[in-house]
């Protein structure tokens, strides 16, 4: 369990182990304290569909990367049980930021949103999350 306050350096030392987010995926940890985190991914090739656009698998996989950090700092081990994910449309942009934050902090059961913006300022996804602690 990481502390209420841990460092970045904390932070992404225990979130290196989800491997497929940060290798392959590319998702990076930018900021994250109890209830709250922020992961970007920059966009290349590999993240692509058939169609050129970014694939919702990879937009997905860095809003739970994010929820996974927001949701486990200063509190007992967390997982999701529920998501609800809509992409609002497709981005042009060269990188990903997901902001995750906590709508209401239970003692079991707490709720989350994350939402996914383009390095042009476009929200590209929003998604809504169950956790289990």
């Amino acid at each position: 369990m990481l502390s209420e306050n841990p460092s970045l350096e904390e932070i992404a030392a225990v979130f290196e182990n989800d491997r497929f987010a940060t290798q392959a995926a590319g998702c990076r940890v930018v900021e994250g304290c109890r209830g709250r985190a922020v992961c970007d991914m920059e966009l290349s090739d590999v993240h692509r569909n058939a169609m050129g656009s970014v694939m919702g698998g990879a937009i997905f996989t860095l809003a739970d990367f994010t929820l996974a950090i927001a949701c486990n700092i200063g509190e007992k081990p967390t997982v999701s049980v529920d998501h609800a994910i809509s992409f609002l449309r497709s981005t042009k942009g060269s990188k990903l930021t997901a902001t995750a934050t906590c709508d209401k902090p239970g003692s079991h059961l707490a709720f989350y949103t994350v939402v996914v913006e383009d390095d042009l300022g476009k929200q590209i996804a929003r998604m809504t999350a169950t956790c289990y602690r």
